[in-house]
């Protein structure tokens, strides 16, 4: 039976949600996923629906949900629906809904030096399906500064300061780029690039975040 995934899209149109939520999509399509895609938050109302999926992917930068979709979607994903994206469409998105960030571990705060530093992206985990073979790279985007759960696996940093301002002074600390955690029996995974779909398309953001997604959904088997 093919795995099942969710694919939902909108929110700030900086991110490109569209085309990043159908570059995703397509991602998952080709190993062998059924895929649906929504551009409305109520796609996460039924949860009965949700629990019998294997993947849910929000591809949706602020907003907010409603009492209703957040519990059900947590709900879901505690039920063990996997969960997994990429930069704000995960972690930027829902900047109110308090469980929404604790199931994902992480929300983002700030990327000094704006939409355009040059930076190194750490591999620290290279025995994880999601890294494996990994090499480290660069990647010419927004560095992103999250708030993040200390019970994160942290599979990939990058150091920051990169660009000089009021976080300077605090001096270097190496900053979680890619991590998975568990919420219930769901398996989360995240990657904080990918501002655009240019940078998502990036060879080793795509594998990332690929490998991220099948990771979640329990469908290592299909890399």
């Amino acid at each position: 039976m093919s795995k099942r995934a969710l694919v939902v899209w909108g929110g700030w149109n900086g991110h490109e949600p569209r085309e990043v939520g159908a570059l995703m999509a397509e991602g998952l399509k080709q190993k062998g996923f059924e895929v649906e895609v929504s551009d409305t938050l109520d796609a996460f109302l039924d949860v009965e629906k949700l629990k019998k999926l294997d993947l849910v992917v929000p591809c949706w930068t602020m907003g907010q949900l409603k009492g209703e979709q957040e519990k059900a979607l947590c709900d879901a994903v505690a039920a063990g629906t996997g969960i997994a994206g990429l930069h704000g469409g995960m972690c930027d998105a829902f900047r109110n809904n308090t469980e929404y960030q604790f199931m994902t571990g992480g929300q983002w705060v700030s990327h000094p030096g704006g939409g355009e530093v040059r930076y190194q992206v750490r591999i620290v985990d290279r025995n994880h399906f999601i890294t494996k073979g990994m090499s480290d790279f660069e990647v010419v985007s927004e560095q992103y500064y999250l708030h993040v759960d200390p019970v994160n696996r942290v599979l990939a940093t990058t150091e920051f300061p990169v660009a000089e301002g009021r976080h300077s002074p605090n001096g270097k600390v190496d900053m979680p780029v890619v991590w998975t955690k568990w919420y219930g029996q769901g398996r989360v995974a995240y990657c904080s690039l990918g501002h655009n779909a240019k940078v998502a398309a990036q060879a080793e953001v795509r594998q990332l975040w690929l490998r991220g997604c099948l990771w979640a959904a329990k469908a290592e088997s299909l890399a």
